[in-house]
């Protein structure tokens, strides 16, 4: 093992997976995570893998030990509920019940519902080039994989039962199963009661819900499932997981499935819970009611860095993922970017950005940050990245654009982010009398300034205003600015503001803002 002295979360769930590896003998450490295919893949999912592959990246640096990462599909799953944002709903109506692998696709691209979700995920993780094996749960039932980890269930059924029984209701008890049959004529999952089991014969028998008649059934090959907590930790058992992450609202059903996983011999994985993400209302984002953002929808306004250092960020903290929190995290990216490119090796490691897929070497303009490009879109309505240019060669003189296309990438996002956010929610407001005089000085002061004056002497007079006519809290003087000159709550630097936009210019802008043009 390589001596890491980082404290970075994934570098510590490495550490104990790799103290959890060396006590076992096997040629590969298996990380998992799951997904199920009852919608198309979200933000959530994007997340649980990146998260995941950064604990790998981690895993790597401290030793030489194989890995492999499985993103596993329930795709035999019956489908309780038609998910809200489908086409052809009326038709996948009539198939509630069965496996997701056995019902039409409602787009008429595939075969079935699963297959077409399942080459979404595919597409959706090979897009950012994650490495992976998928799995789907219906062809390990179909094929036997699965068929000694089923017979182990069957052999500790009562002890299952002892574990699981107490955590349901009276109702929900006097029918429990961990097997759910399939109908043969229906195809339908059943949740019903069974009545004997055979575990000589690897059989188990039932009354049919709707022919009361009794049937009976194998467990193997897919013709039972197992209900999903036990499915977990049968799963862990034969795929021999050593790690998975779960969301918080899972704590429980892990704390099960491990108790179901030791009873049928196995050890359950090492395991890190994440917090949820929340919409704009403070609400779980989730793939049935499509509330949230889309890895589209944010991509189309960040660069991908942005977005996964969002998913690195404090993982168990709830965090509100809607386009408000897009501009920050750009500008937490630039940040960490400046520091990282002059960093050594060893201290990139102790960086957020050693785990995100990032294109460093990019050059970037010092003392330009996201918040003063849309700032910049918001104050000339910017259509195209050509007008926020013409301030930056304002502030840097001439500037060799294809030097800088990682700038020219910005410049596009910000237009594009200042024309779907900022300029629907403009809102200006009248200065009080207070502030009316406070930008009468600022006026008379920058008349007076010299066009090469830094941005930090611009912020100093500012200040010396605010100080001056005794703004309490100070910050109100600032806000002022920004609700009255920009028409926002909030906004850059002033001082930065103010150097970019051109001094000419934001004379003319307050003195427009107050009336006097």
């Amino acid at each position: 093992m390589i001596d890491i002295k980082s404290n970075l979360w994934p570098f510590v769930e490495a550490k104990k997976i790799l103290k959890r590896f060396n006590n076992l003998e096997k040629e590969y450490c298996i990380f998992q995570t799951g997904y199920g295919p009852s919608g198309l893949p979200h933000i959530g999912t994007f997340g649980e893998v990146l998260r995941t592959s950064m604990v790998i990246k981690a895993f790597k640096k401290l030793t030489d030990k194989k890995v492999k990462l499985f993103v596993f599909s329930d795709d035999m799953d019956g489908l309780r509920k038609v998910p809200k944002n489908i086409p052809n709903q009326n038709l996948i109506s009539q198939h509630l019940e069965k496996p997701l692998s056995s019902i039409p696709d409602p787009f008429q691209e595939f075969d079935s519902f699963s297959e077409y979700n399942n080459n979404k995920l595919i597409n959706f993780l090979e897009k950012f080039n994650f490495d992976f094996e998928f799995k789907s749960a219906t062809q390990h039932y179909k094929d036997g994989v699965f068929n000694e980890g089923l017979e182990s269930v069957l052999l500790n059924y009562e002890k299952i039962l002892n574990v699981i029984l107490p955590t349901l209701g009276k109702e929900r008890r006097e029918s429990y199963s961990p097997f759910l049959p399939v109908c043969e004529q229906t195809g339908k999952v059943l949740q019903v009661k069974i009545d004997e089991i055979n575990k000589k014969s690897n059989t188990l028998i039932y009354k049919h819900p709707e022919s009361n008649k009794k049937v009976e059934t194998s467990i193997l090959d897919g013709h039972c499932k197992l209900q999903w907590k036990v499915d977990w930790a049968m799963r862990w058992y034969v795929l021999g997981i050593d790690y998975e992450m779960n969301g918080k609202d899972l704590i429980e059903s892990f704390q099960l499935s491990n108790k179901i996983n030791r009873i049928i011999g196995g050890r359950p994985p090492n395991n890190f819970t994440y917090e949820l993400f929340l919409d704009q209302n403070g609400e779980k984002i989730s793939k049935s009611i499509g509330n949230g953002i889309s890895v589209d929808d944010w991509l189309e306004f960040s660069p991908r860095q942005s977005l996964e250092l969002f998913m690195f960020q404090n993982p168990t903290r709830a965090k509100r993922l809607y386009f408000d929190v897009i501009p920050k995290m750009t500008d937490d990216f630039l940040k960490y970017n400046k520091e990282y490119k002059i960093m050594s090796e060893d201290k990139k490691m102790e960086s957020p950005l050693w785990f995100v897929n990032n294109e460093i070497n990019q050059n970037i303009l010092d003392n330009l940050s996201f918040s003063l490009i849309l700032n910049l879109a918001s104050v000339c309505n910017a259509e195209t990245s050509d007008i926020l240019w013409g301030f930056i060669e304002n502030y840097y003189g001439k500037v060799d654009k294809e030097k800088y296309p990682y700038l020219e990438k910005l410049l596009q996002f910000g237009v594009e982010y200042y024309n779907k956010f900022v300029l629907p929610e403009k809102n200006y407001r009248e200065p009080n009398e207070k502030e009316i005089l406070g930008f009468k000085q600022l006026i008379n002061s920058l008349k007076e300034v010299e066009d090469d004056i830094k941005a930090e002497d611009i912020q100093t007079i500012i200040y010396d205003i605010g100080m001056s006519l005794k703004f309490e809290p100070l910050k109100e003087w600032f806000t002022a600015f920004y609700q009255v000159i920009l028409g926002q709550d909030q906004g850059p630097r002033l001082g930065s503001f103010i150097k970019f936009y051109g001094i000419k210019k934001t004379i003319s802008l307050v003195k427009e803002k107050l009336g006097e043009n």
